[in-house]
């Protein structure tokens, strides 16, 4: 068997085999989209959570809250995060309320501020999906948050 190289449209092309020896399968015609029918395991629903609450932790501040508040012994304030992160109020405000769309946190007004803290009844799957996320992370952990804002 020798291989010679065939040129098309003045480009080199591949190299074509002189003799074919072997033997050729028909395929069969397919239709597009009646292929294959797949059993979808979840409902968009269920898909559409899992993005929104994925989108959430996609963020690097948003994550990095998260990781405050997973180390932190009692609920945080808002006052807190703007200090720690170095970030104007509306700034923070805007994420923690896109990680609270996500079912991932909850808050209490005190006075004047608003204390965030991971919800207590987050799935074991979004549980596990955190503690993975947080479990490698350099840094301090926080004691219990106090804030000296009234």
């Amino acid at each position: 068997m020798q291989l010679q190289p065939r040129l098309f449209n003045r480009q080199m092309s591949m190299f074509t085999v002189d003799s074919l020896s072997m033997a050729m399968t028909e395929l069969p015609v397919r239709k597009k989209g009646l292929c294959c029918e797949l059993s979808l395991p979840a409902d968009v629903g269920w898909a559409a959570e899992r993005a929104l609450l994925l989108k959430a932790l996609a963020d690097p501040t948003r994550l990095a809250m998260v990781l405050c508040l997973h180390r932190a012994e009692a609920p945080v304030c808002i006052c807190d995060f703007t200090a720690s992160f170095d970030l104007g109020q509306p700034t923070i405000s805007h994420h923690m309320g896109k990680l609270k769309a996500a079912g991932l946190v909850e808050s209490e007004k005190r006075g004047l501020w608003i204390y965030y803290r991971l919800r207590q009844d987050l799935a074991p799957a979004t549980v596990r999906l955190i503690e993975a996320l947080v479990s490698d992370a350099p840094g301090q952990t926080a004691g219990g948050s106090r804030c000296d804002c009234t």
